[in-house]
């Protein structure tokens, strides 16, 4: 059974229909890449997976479980985080105090503690500025911090939206390097991403989106070298 199962949903602004009944599945430990143009409903696929947004039609299960009712904080303490387009870091609190806010579903101190000693091992820079202000760090750092503020809780899956958005070529580089090892660690990722061909390259599997339809499936590099991939999204 996959851990992630969305099936045949669809999504509607008032009465702008936005997705046109979408399904797709995600097993444990992948990386799962949706890519598509800008407007093709990326982003409202994953707030509707995280319960932002709730599905007129269509079913999505985590772990057997149908997310459908359940309200988004909720949603959280099931073992699932959301890193939001344009990173939405709270900018008048601390480093440090954003990443707890991270950690607020779980109880036990001592693995709270823990789990900010591997924040701060995967990103040193986040250690150096903990007691900086988030909104005086670079767009780099704040998608850092964001990611970092996601892993507190401790996720099964974690859902990416944009994270090389606006970013500098070394930091996307970097932040896809994070991504990685994030999976590594056993982690699963859903990831939306506008860089197609950065996310083909590390991800397992992907769904290509078009106008709140999925047109395209299958493995990653496979896709990477399909030549209508190449001519509308990697700019080949």
């Amino acid at each position: 059974m996959a851990m992630l199962e969305v099936n045949d949903i669809k999504v509607y602004y008032g009465m702008i229909q936005a997705i046109k009944g979408v399904s797709f599945h995600v097993d444990e430990g992948e990386v799962i890449a949706l890519i598509g143009a800008n407007g093709a409903g990326k982003t409202t696929i994953l707030h509707t997976v995280s319960g932002l947004l709730t599905p007129k039609e269509g079913t999505i299960t985590f772990e057997g479980q149908d997310l459908v009712k359940i309200p988004g904080h909720k949603i959280v303490s099931m073992g699932m985080a959301h890193v939001p387009e344009g990173r939405r870091v709270f900018a008048q609190l601390s480093v440090l105090q954003n990443l707890m806010m991270g950690a607020y579903t779980r109880k036990d101190k001592e693995e709270i503690a823990q789990t900010l000693e591997t924040v701060f091992d995967r990103f040193p820079r986040l250690k150096e500025r903990q007691n900086q202000m988030a909104g005086t760090l670079s767009g780099g750092e704040q998608q850092m911090l964001a990611m970092g503020r996601a892993l507190m809780s401790h996720p099964k899956i974690i859902l990416m939206d944009e994270p090389s958005m606006g970013l500098s070529p070394i930091f996307v580089n970097e932040i896809f390097d994070i991504i990685q090892e994030v999976s590594k660690s056993g982690t699963t990722v859903l990831l939306v991403e506008q860089n197609a061909k950065k996310a083909l390259s590390i991800a397992d599997r992907a769904y290509v989106l078009e106008t709140g339809k999925i047109v395209l499936e299958g493995k990653a590099s496979d896709l990477l070298n399909n030549d209508s991939i190449k001519k509308a999204y990697l700019g080949e």
